[in-house]
């Protein structure tokens, strides 16, 4: 047998292919309107702010996923509010609450005795993953699929214009709490299988790397999907030959496709660019 195909002869690395391919959709499809809206630094910070929940959850015996879900809205919400009522920048307010968030849940992580292990946090456990949260992360995610794909053009019209979206009546205020809303579920449904650090990567890199190759939005969705899921599939298959991190191998992988779009791509490639200003 051909030891390229070794990979496909283990249920755990079938089952990790299929974890990374559901969350690569659902990540890439936010990532889209996170990076159109400017909001990419909101997906670092909600994902780093989830730590503090995710163990008080285990301290009081809530599953993981309700902790981390209360305290990525927390921060989420307390970005807005401060943001709304000073006149501080979005990004020094995202920056003070999630590393204060972050820090906070260091701190619980230190004084509390547990299996909990940080590693497991940041790194995840995607070659690992039981049934139950295998299940739970495919619900979750083909949830938020469903609601972003059926409300994406009112998204897609807050992200470009929202005073233009005020006026045709549209519930401005409502959907970017839905979008924050989505944004901390679509963290929980990720993090437990691929980690906090991958999350990150994922909710950013597809969508800047589609925007740099599509003209058209649905282009950029579809474009967005297809650099997520191929990097995870690519980074797993990688990973087991190299016997490292499935979830850096991941990260890596997406990064060389952003390098390989930023240097190549048909119009907004920096080579391109280049060759078209010395042809003139």
């Amino acid at each position: 047998m051909n030891p390229l195909f070794d990979p496909f002869a283990f249920g755990f690395m079938l089952k990790a292919f299929a974890v990374a391919t559901i969350v690569g959709a659902v990540c890439a499809v936010l990532s889209c309107f996170l990076v159109l809206r400017g909001w990419s630094l909101m997906g670092d910070a909600v994902s780093h702010a989830v730590l503090p929940g995710i163990v008080l959850a285990n301290m009081a015996g809530l599953p993981l996923a309700v902790g981390a879900f209360a305290s990525g809205l927390l921060c989420a919400f307390a970005s807005g509010w401060i943001d709304a009522h000073t006149r501080l920048k979005e990004d020094t307010t995202m920056g003070v609450v999630f590393t204060g968030l972050f820090a906070f849940g260091l701190v619980l992580m230190s004084k509390h005795t547990s299996e909990l292990h940080l590693d497991h946090i940041l790194f995840g456990n995607i070659l690992g993953l039981p049934q139950a949260q295998l299940m739970q992360t495919a619900a979750l995610s083909i949830a938020v699929l469903i609601v972003f794909l059926a409300l994406r053009r009112d998204f897609l019209l807050i992200a470009f214009d929202p005073a233009q979206a005020q006026a045709l009546g549209r519930p401005v205020q409502r959907l970017n709490h839905l979008l924050l809303g989505l944004l901390a579920l679509t963290i929980v449904a990720a993090m437990q299988a691929v980690g906090l650090l991958l999350v990150i990567a994922m909710l950013v890199t597809p969508g800047a790397t589609a925007f740099l190759l599509a003209r058209r939005f649905d282009d950029m969705l579809l474009k967005a999907v297809t650099v997520a899921v191929s990097s995870g599939l690519i980074g797993i298959y990688v990973s087991f030959f190299l016997d490292g991190s499935p979830a850096a191998c991941i990260v890596v992988a997406q990064a060389l496709v952003f390098i390989a779009a930023l240097l190549f791509a048909p119009r907004r490639g920096l080579l391109r660019k280049t060759v078209a200003v010395s042809a003139c």
